[in-house]
């Protein structure tokens, strides 16, 4: 009697453990964002039409893509949060942005758990900019 109720508890708990365990790509995060920065259109800031607002979203998204995937971290943080300040972002780019900046910052936060010295001064830079704000 015992065996049968606790055979579908355990196939849940399985399931609940496989699914809960699933960690994301930061990497696969940088370029579902890029791809989601270079279909939507950037919304033109009012008042912007004359200051240069320097690269593209799309454009800034692969320089942070190219600077995680060369190790350094702090340049990419620094230049994902800076990209959350500009106002020339549509509702969809932004919000692949915002998802994008937390995949990164979760993978970050663990490998300067674990002793990166790398990760620990994207983590102080990321604070940095987050209390300047």
């Amino acid at each position: 009697m015992t065996l049968r109720c606790s055979t579908p508890l355990g196939l849940a708990l399985l399931v609940l453990v496989a699914t809960a365990c699933k960690k994301e790509d930061p990497m696969a995060e940088l370029e579902k964002s890029a791809a989601a920065m270079e279909k939507a259109p950037a919304a033109p800031a009012e008042g912007a039409a004359d200051a240069d607002p320097g690269p593209a979203p799309a454009e800034q998204v692969k320089l942070a893509i190219a600077d995680f995937k060369a190790g350094k971290m702090e340049d990419a943080v620094t230049r994902l949060q800076l990209l959350r300040g500009q106002s020339v972002m549509s509702p969809e780019q932004r919000m692949a942005l915002q998802d994008n900046i937390a995949s990164v910052m979760q993978e970050v936060y663990s490998m300067a758990q674990n002793g990166d010295v790398r990760a620990k001064a994207a983590v102080a830079q990321y604070e940095r900019m987050q209390t300047a704000r």
